[in-house]
């Protein structure tokens, strides 16, 4: 019997991914792919010395799996005139990647996709609603200048997904309100960390790499600190977070900023004018494993979005025995209690600084067993497990019934 055929459609290269959850997401779905299934990826090429426009067998953390770049994206940390998306969703008229299984990461790729054959799947990463609606860079997303535009094309679109998974249990309500004939096709989805790599240590071996990173970024070995990772981009307001750092009143902590984006010069003038070189050190985007290391040695993660879904980056720090300071945002403020974690109730620097003061005085309140036991059952092994075998099953009822047809 052949195997089912899953095709993953995102803007992006495995093997030279840029900054974000989408990306990891999908990386996982690879690697935790059981041998049953046959993957498929249709992305983009990350330099010229990648052929696009044809098929390639490679290999991703173990897994073989068969590659077809679009075109060519060099650095999508950065936003063009053109939006990727566009370019993305333009790049796929007039082909036909029809499959067993079709995995859509962007709602606008699927219109070129209505009339291909298959079980369709639309994933939902934020929050559209309040990604939409959000107050401060209209340029921060395209929809936002044409919200009825994309609530348009949304309404034509939907009734094609036999899934919507989302991230978020109220986007998953407000679609489920939104949609009430194909209610029953949407469910909350938990997203999930790899577990291989976002463990926890002791606090002996915690302490020592805590120590060893302080005295190669030339800081005391008294320094604790707060991690910042993903891309700057106004949705993740890392700006915010610096203006929290400069209210924070405490001498010994650093802010580690892993990332890149459309706002680093904006952040690094922002460092400048308040004074805050010794204190932040921007890293530029960091290798997966890389940050690990960073979760396992810093006392806080902070998230300062104004919209999200669920990050991933939220579970990898929990998963590391790290404590989150959050802004109210997502579903994030659904998973931390008063043992692993902070929510802001409001946007400003002055209550960022506050909860991060509240975790680094005492981190007694926050032990890396309670954080832990909170990200367990996001574990990639078991959440990629079940989704994997329900789509096996599926599969094989639709075989089995076509097969008795035929007879």
């Amino acid at each position: 019997m052949r195997k089912p055929v899953l095709t993953i459609f995102y803007q992006y290269n495995p093997w030279h991914s840029t900054i974000g959850g989408i990306q990891t997401l999908i990386n996982t779905f690879i690697k935790y792919a059981p041998n049953e299934f046959e993957v498929r990826v249709v992305g983009t090429a990350s330099d010229r010395t990648q052929t696009v426009g044809k098929w390639h067998q490679a290999e991703l953390a173990g897994r073989e799996i068969s590659f077809f770049p679009l075109f060519t994206l060099e650095n999508d940390n950065f936003r063009s005139l053109i939006p990727t998306t566009l370019k993305y969703t333009s790049a796929l008229v007039g082909r036909n990647f029809a499959s067993d299984f079709m995995h859509f990461h962007r709602l606008e790729p699927s219109l070129v996709a209505l009339n291909w054959q298959g079980e369709k799947t639309l994933f939902i990463h934020n929050d559209i609603q309040t990604q939409i609606q959000a107050v401060g860079d209209k340029n921060a997303i395209l929809w936002r200048r044409f919200p009825a535009a994309y609530f348009a094309l949304e309404n034509l679109l939907v009734s094609q997904f036999s899934q919507i998974f989302s991230c978020n249990t109220d986007s998953a309500q407000l679609y489920k309100q939104r949609y009430p004939l194909i209610q029953d096709r949407v469910a909350y989805i938990k997203n999930s960390f790899d577990n291989e790599i976002f463990y926890s240590v002791s606090q002996e071996q915690r302490d020592a790499q805590r120590r060893e990173l302080a005295t190669k970024l030339g800081l005391s070995e008294k320094t604790r600190f707060v991690l910042f990772a993903g891309r700057l981009h106004p949705q993740k307001d890392p700006i915010l977070l610096v203006r929290a750092i400069a209210a924070l009143n405490q001498p010994h902590t650093h802010l580690l900023i892993a990332g890149d984006g459309e706002l680093a010069a904006k952040i690094r003038i922002e460092i400048t004018q308040l004074g805050l070189s010794n204190r932040v050190t921007m890293l530029g985007a960091v290798p997966i494993q890389e940050l690990a290391q960073l979760h396992r040695v810093s006392s806080v993660f902070v998230l300062s979005s104004a919209y999200e879904g669920l990050p991933l980056v939220v579970l990898e720090a929990l998963a590391s025995g790290t404590p989150v300071v959050s802004t109210r945002c997502g579903e994030t403020p659904k998973l931390l209690t008063a043992d692993n974690g902070v929510v802001c109730e409001q946007r400003s620097p002055e209550c960022l600084a506050d909860a991060l003061e509240q975790v680094i005085l005492h981190p007694e309140n926050y032990p890396s067993a309670s954080c832990v036991r909170t990200a367990q059952r996001y574990a990639a092994q078991t959440v990629m497990r079940d989704v994997y075998s329900d789509m096996f099953t599926r599969w094989e009822k639709r075989n089995f019934s076509a097969v008795g047809c035929v007879n």
